[in-house]
């Protein structure tokens, strides 16, 4: 799978997730008939979150944007459906075009460790797929630990 449909899997994911989040925080406030369909989609959201923002680093890495565009990108999650203009702007300016960057280039930043260890997970697909699973799954666990997010700041 490129970058450009790896992201775009993940920046529709998120939005739908928030659609589905929103849906259930509004069949709350109007009677809830399901009363733990707010935990059910804030986890779901949570986890597709979570999985969006690593897409976005790892796309943002692969396509050398720069840190602002690849914060920009992990910050436009948190508003609802913001993936989704973020996504088509990126497609209009091409920055999702081309495959992953397996193989050394000319590109200066090639020579430096941070890209060698890049290509080689990148390499490695079901290694990269596996790591990032676990350490999603870790960053999850510990935010349900805190508990809600919306008890974080009481």
């Amino acid at each position: 799978m490129s970058p450009k449909k790896l992201y775009g899997l993940f920046s529709t994911g998120e939005a739908i997730t928030w659609a589905l989040l929103i849906t259930a925080l509004v069949l709350r406030a109007v009677g809830d008939p399901l009363p733990i369909g707010v935990g059910i989609a804030g986890s779901i959201h949570g986890a597709m979150f979570l999985s969006y923002c690593t897409t976005a680093v790892l796309v943002g890495v692969n396509q050398r944007w720069r840190i602002s565009k690849t914060i920009t990108a992990v910050i436009l999650a948190i508003v609802p459906f913001a993936t989704i203009p973020w996504d088509r702007r990126l497609l209009a300016q091409g920055s999702l075009e081309g495959a992953w960057r397996t193989e050394s280039s000319d590109h200066p930043k090639d020579a430096g460790w941070f890209d060698s260890l890049f290509r080689w997970f990148i390499g490695r697909p079901l290694f990269l797929i596996a790591t990032l699973i676990v350490v999603v799954a870790v960053i999850f666990a510990v935010l349900l630990s805190l508990g809600s997010p919306t008890t974080w700041f009481d």
